[in-house]
């Protein structure tokens, strides 16, 4: 993982991103792997990868990149150091509370944009998570499509310690843990470990030390080998259907996603090479 920060960023073609990062001091750091899989990674283990206004704005700025970005197949959401990430860097909240309403509102509007472009991205975004994960740092984690966690990891919605509240992530956390969790560590602000973030539905797995980076990077061999499209079709299904209830307009909607992919280009190729029994060709493993 340490290597990641020495690690060129992303795609050289994309310049304004290369100096964005650079006048940053390299606080987000990517590295497009052979495999497909872009690593995108908080870089600021002092501050426990604490995000502020310029870390938000890198973060969306590499997820629009593999949105777009053809070569990209996965994104692997991780950060550098102890701690996954402290959520919001305290001196710029600190800063914020200088300015007035509308400014705010501005301001919270960009994280609220982070938010959505990870949980929207057609790619599937791993997140990989270590040490502690406060405040905003969940909604990083309850936007990501698969959460894997080291056993020492903790967790708390720690807002309302300092009288503010996690609104912005709260759609996205409480998708995650479900309504009733949320009530409660919305208001309690109470740590929770690993093993209560499994149980609550925020992580996938948890894991030793020792085992993290072999199961992530299994698991994005794993999504790799799957038919691009369909992977980004199927993540946008599975948010359609558990936003909406089972009526004629749902098996509509499904009935004809189906048809769709099943005439598609990338539906033939995948059903032809099953029954041909060689690799589809967008799987390079």
């Amino acid at each position: 993982m340490s290597n990641i920060t020495k690690s060129q960023s992303i795609i050289n073609s994309y310049s304004e991103f290369q100096e964005a990062v650079e006048k940053s001091g390299a606080e987000v750091v990517c590295h497009l792997e052979s495999n497909g899989a872009l690593r995108i990674c908080i870089n600021r283990p002092a501050l426990h990868n604490a995000f502020n206004d310029h870390v938000i704005g890198l973060l969306i700025a590499a997820f629009d990149i593999a949105a777009t970005n053809d070569q990209v197949r996965v994104v692997i959401l991780q950060s550098e150091g102890k701690n996954f990430s402290a959520g919001a860097d305290l001196n710029w909240m600190k800063s914020m509370a200088q300015l007035n309403l509308e400014e705010n509102r501005q301001d919270a509007a960009e994280l609220a944009r982070l938010m959505h472009v990870i949980y929207a991205c057609p790619k599937p975004v791993i997140a990989r998570i270590q040490g502690a994960s406060f405040g905003g740092a969940l909604g990083l984690i309850a936007c990501s499509d698969i959460a894997i966690a080291t056993n020492n990891a903790r967790f708390c919605l720690s807002e309302v310690k300092i009288g503010l509240v996690p609104a912005v992530i709260s759609p996205y956390v409480s998708k995650a843990i479900g309504a009733r969790a949320a009530q409660r560590y919305f208001i309690t602000a109470e740590q929770f470990n690993a093993d209560k973030a499994l149980q609550l539905g925020l992580l996938h797995e948890v894991v030793n030390d020792e085992s993290i980076d072999n199961v992530v990077n299994t698991i994005a061999e794993t999504l790799v080998a799957n038919g691009p499209q369909a992977v980004a079709a199927a993540k946008t299904l599975a948010h359609y259907v558990s936003d909406n209830a089972i009526n004629d307009t749902t098996i509509t909607y499904t009935t004809d996603l189906i048809a769709k992919i099943r005439v598609s280009s990338e539906g033939q190729e995948g059903l032809s090479a099953f029954l041909e029994k060689r690799k589809a060709n967008w799987n390079k493993g």
